[in-house]
């Protein structure tokens, strides 16, 4: 689907459809209006007769001129003055449902004319791009038959008056740019295990840095043995896939600008190793690496933006298998960091690579580090699948995250970090067990990486709950990379 602006005045519009907002009270806005006189007041006469429910999202198609609109989609915002974020994203769904089974190639927005509570022109218009794209979103890759009709409409432009063209225009491209980062990390969480190895990771990270000039480096188990990661090869002993460290470097500020470092857990398949998970939907098992997967896709809607902002992702990756040379539950490792860990559950492991990749990024000398993993089945309990989890012990840290999860709609919760959950990781025979019981399941996870993370400031996100669907819509979700990128967008002073 591409996108554009148009500046032509509403009632000389020519478009296939034109997408008009019906705001509360079934008024028409300003370009609305404008339209409906061009139409002999069309649009009023429809809206008189009470043919277009008030809930939003419900639509009405009219057939207009051809020299000027051939179609006018009219779409309600709700009944709620002003609208409602909720209100405007269903309006949004809504138009593009209809429009999806229309014959023209083409339509034009005027749907950022209402205005929406506590959001701004540029909001509306980043919302319907996002919301276009994930529309259009499909994922056939290992089909044999690709669906044959093209997602409708090919072309979507939005009305804006000439004056702010420009800023409309940059919008629109960032919000492109965002897009094609979510369904990047789309496409890698879709992968089957089979193909979206630690190796594939590897392949796709030296990718983006080729089409997108990033810095790229790849360690391998020789290099992490050398490291003494003793913790993220422990999990990767029982797979015949050997694991990877994945580097990638985005040089967007200046050379001194200490980075932001972004850490994504990358188990491509978790069978719970030794503790072997329930078989019941362990398909979904491949979208372990979703974390991963986050980075490689904020790294690129980040270069495409042209964020001024130093980024670097680290990508630990391996796979968690019940092999002969797997790591058994009672078994003591020992950490790049030199603290040892008792395993006393296998299938604990995301928090075993992330613990040698905080070490690692030390070296770094980071601004702050944000590490992302589908990391516990207990913060899918504690908040579902509309908020990640966010833990950090920095209230800066923690309050920029909220706030860029509130524009992006990408939401995250805070959850506590005390020091007290820290009894329940006590080991009698190593300085940490890998698990704390399941009470505060998510708490003790994050309790356990926070030992991994004086020498900066840090904040974790556990995704397990967010980063994908199951269901008739089953699939990866792409986020967090709408929070993630808007965090570093406003770090760079961009938004």
């Amino acid at each position: 689907m591409q996108f554009s602006i148009k500046t032509s005045t509403a009632e000389s519009l020519k478009t296939a459809c034109a997408v008009v907002p019906v705001l509360p009270g079934r008024k028409l806005g300003p370009a609305g209006a404008a339209l409906d006189q061009a139409l002999s007041g069309a649009l009023g006469t429809a809206l008189a007769h009470g043919d277009l429910p008030a809930k939003a999202g419900s639509t009405l198609l009219l057939y207009g001129e051809a020299r000027r609109a051939a179609r006018v989609l009219l779409v309600s915002m709700g009944e709620e003055s002003p609208v409602s974020e909720k209100s405007f994203g269903e309006a949004v769904r809504g138009a593009l449902r209809h429009l999806g089974t229309l014959s023209g190639a083409d339509a034009v927005s005027l749907l950022q004319e209402a205005e929406v509570d506590g959001r701004s022109f540029a909001w509306r218009l980043r919302a319907q791009v996002g919301a276009a794209r994930e529309a259009a979103y499909r994922f056939e890759r290992m089909k044999s038959k690709k669906e044959a009709q093209p997602v409708k409409p090919e072309r979507l432009a939005f009305l804006v008056e000439r004056a702010g063209a420009a800023d409309a225009q940059r919008e629109v491209g960032e919000a492109v740019a965002l897009a094609n980062g979510v369904d990047l990390a789309k496409d890698l969480g879709n992968l089957p295990g089979n193909v979206c190895t630690p190796a594939y990771l590897a392949d796709e990270a030296r990718k983006l840095a080729r089409e997108h000039k990033l810095k790229v480096q790849v360690l391998e188990r020789r290099q992490m043995e050398a490291l003494r990661m003793g913790a993220l090869l422990a999990v990767a002993q029982g797979s015949e896939q050997p694991p990877r460290l994945i580097v990638l470097q985005y040089r967007g500020g200046p050379a001194k600008q200490a980075p932001v470092v972004l850490v994504g857990k990358g188990i491509t398949f978790d069978t719970g190793g030794i503790s072997l998970k329930p078989p019941a939907e362990m398909d979904e098992m491949k979208y372990d690496m979703c974390g991963a997967a986050s980075v490689l896709g904020t790294l690129r809607a980040v270069a495409e933006m042209k964020l001024p902002i130093n980024v670097v992702g680290v990508i630990p990756s391996a796979e968690n298998m019940p092999g002969g040379g797997a790591t058994r539950p009672g078994d003591v490792v020992t950490s790049m960091s030199g603290q040892t860990i008792e395993i006393l559950n296998t299938d604990a492991e995301g928090r075993l690579i992330l613990c040698d990749a905080l070490s690692y990024v030390e070296r770094f000398k980071p601004a702050a580090v944000i590490d992302i993993a589908t990391l516990t089945g207990a913060c899918v309990i504690a908040l579902g699948h509309h908020n990640s989890g966010m833990f950090s012990p920095n209230d800066t840290l923690a309050d920029e995250l909220l706030a860029a999860g509130r524009e992006s709609g990408d939401r995250c919760w805070r959850m506590p970090l005390d020091e007290e959950y820290q009894e329940q990781l006590k080991s009698p025979f190593a300085d940490v067990g890998n698990v704390g019981g399941r009470a505060a399941g998510a708490v003790t996870a994050a309790c356990f990486l926070a030992r991994f993370t004086k020498a900066y400031d840090w904040a974790h996100l556990d995704i397990a709950g967010t980063a994908w669907r199951s269901g008739n819509a089953k699939g990866a979700s792409g986020r967090p990379v709408p929070l993630l990128t808007g965090f570093l967008a406003a770090r760079a002073g961009s938004r």
